[in-house]
């Protein structure tokens, strides 16, 4: 009986010990794997932290990006409109002018005779609502274009002719009236030593006049076309670069999506 009663004890007592080594052994495991599972937490928050750092940082590039782009763009359009609008006053200026123009053909022309024939009328500005008029001397030249035969009357320009279908040169007019004609003179003399000089004159002889110079020659046009199209160029060019920027930008972020 003694030792039934012993060996019974000493099996509770073993039991009870068995049950207090699996209960710390399940309280270690336990803890074990909540350790575990709470690294794992700690690093996925750390990694969505970051990642919403990256976010921001690439929200806070892009707007502050897209005034500037914004800017170019608009830069750019307006360098486009001020160019057209250059080209439509040209062409209606200079263009019509040079494309109505008959005297096309350049050649040479012998000054025949170069005289003070009479008197011409003219009015000039003295005040708000005030003319006045005086008098300056025209001049006449003759010349045979390139040695033709052809005797033609000589004209400064399209302005000349248009204002004056007799004299060569119409200058402003002024009150002093001895400075004008002092002007003529002098360019008469010159015609005169010079004898012979370059001009324009019609291909087509519908024209019986030459002119000495044009108001709009090939340098002329080509000068004036010149600034509008490099305008026009460069805003175009400003366009493209911000258009090509933003598509550049657009596929390193789908790249960027693709290896993540």
């Amino acid at each position: 009986m003694h030792q039934r009663s012993f060996q019974h004890s000493l099996r509770s007592t073993s039991a009870s010990k068995g049950g207090r080594g699996s209960s710390r052994n399940m309280f270690f495991v336990a803890g074990a794997r909540n350790t575990a599972s709470g690294g794992g937490d700690d690093r996925r928050s750390i990694y969505k932290k970051f990642r919403e750092v990256d976010i921001l940082d690439k929200k806070k590039t892009v707007t502050a990006l897209k005034p500037g782009e914004d800017r170019a763009i608009f830069l750019g359009l307006g360098m486009i409109l001020s160019s057209v609008m250059m080209y439509f006053v040209l062409g209606i200026t200079i263009l019509r002018s040079y494309a109505e123009s008959v005297w096309t053909e350049e050649g040479v022309c012998v000054v025949l005779n170069s005289t003070v024939t009479a008197d011409m009328n003219c009015s000039y500005n003295c005040g708000s609502d005030c003319w006045r008029v005086s008098k300056y001397p025209c001049l006449q030249v003759y010349v045979n274009v390139n040695n033709t035969g052809r005797v033609s009357r000589l004209s400064h320009n399209e302005e000349t002719q248009d204002a004056s279908s007799e004299c060569f040169y119409v200058p402003r007019c002024q009150k002093n009236s001895a400075q004008m004609h002092a002007m003529i003179v002098n360019i008469s003399e010159r015609l005169k030593a010079n004898q012979q000089v370059p001009c324009y004159y019609d291909p087509s002889e519908q024209q019986d006049m030459v002119l000495l110079t044009r108001l709009y020659d090939h340098s002329v046009v080509f000068h004036s076309l010149m600034w509008p199209s490099c305008m026009f160029v460069v805003g175009a060019l400003i366009i493209v670069m911000v258009k090509l920027t933003q598509y550049l930008s657009r596929l390193c972020e789908e790249i960027g999506k693709i290896k993540r």
